[in-house]
């Protein structure tokens, strides 16, 4: 019950962002010197989503659906931005919280699977060239844990350095590189499973009515061993960010506490994305 409370304040917590995620300065606003760029940013609100919230429901692929193979993830994430860009090189500070869950709905009693939380502080710093604004550089340290204790516990912190450029307004490619500091006892190998990099990259249509974006991440080791996750949305309503999306992920790390664990599962339902950067 408690664990249900919590999730109903951290959605009530993101409707609130949603409210507070105003339009900003986005790249084909290329009419502003650097100086307005950064005003017209500072002057955005403060409080925000930060990475995509979504809800969404399905099941494993090639198996018949059950209740051990199907359920419901969703995810809750937020931002609060600290300072100006008025720190050295032009950078800003914020707080970032993030919660992913993975829930067994289909199961009696619907249990929570799985509670992720992801807190996090950032340093970012816009990138414009030639009066264009073309993306964003980010350090981030961030601890990622299930809550849990004894067997079933899962933790580790991350110096992740974050970047994201578009190569014109429709298309953008992002990458995300970290140093991990495993302090969690039952997942010392977790990076064979969770990954040590991440790339990708979104697709928007000339329209803002059509998404797709594709994301690889990087297991340890020398092949070619990637967690792949290939999304999908449709705007619902014009001026709106709410989409019905579509996620496929296949590979492994979908959440710490089976990170060891192969899963191939397509789930569909309603997201809800930043009108700025959708970070990873």
């Amino acid at each position: 019950m408690q664990r249900i409370r919590i999730i109903v304040a951290f959605f009530v917590i993101a409707v609130l962002a949603v409210h507070a995620n105003a339009q900003i300065v986005k790249p084909r606003d290329s009419n502003f010197n650097a100086d307005s760029i950064r005003k017209e940013f500072d002057n955005g609100p403060y409080f925000t989503l930060y990475k995509d919230n979504y809800f969404t429901a399905g099941t494993s692929i090639g198996d018949r659906p059950t209740g051990d193979n199907s359920d419901v993830k969703f995810q809750v994430s937020i931002s609060q931005r600290l300072t100006k860009s008025t720190l050295p090189f032009n950078s800003y500070l914020f707080l970032m919280y993030s919660q992913k869950c993975m829930w067994n709905v289909f199961k009696e009693s619907l249990p929570m699977r799985d509670l992720n939380f992801n807190p996090g502080i950032g340093l970012s710093k816009l990138l414009i060239v030639k009066d264009r604004l073309i993306g964003k550089a980010t350090v981030l340290i961030e601890h990622e844990s299930n809550g849990r204790d004894g067997d079933e516990s899962r933790s580790w912190n991350k110096v992740s350095f974050c970047g994201n450029i578009y190569i014109d307004p429709q298309f953008m490619i992002h990458a995300k590189w970290w140093i991990p500091i495993i302090d969690g006892q039952n997942n010392k190998d977790i990076l064979k499973y969770s990954g040590i990099y991440q790339t990708g990259i979104q697709f928007m249509s000339q329209n803002g009515r059509f998404g797709a974006a594709v994301t690889l991440v990087k297991r340890s080791g020398i092949n070619l061993n990637f967690n792949t996750i290939v999304e999908l949305n449709y705007r619902i309503f014009k001026g709106e960010n709410q989409f019905f999306f579509v996620q496929y992920y296949n590979g492994y790390g979908e959440n710490l506490l089976d990170y060891k664990q192969f899963h191939s599962r397509l789930r569909a339902g309603i997201i809800i994305k930043p009108k700025f950067f959708s970070d990873y």
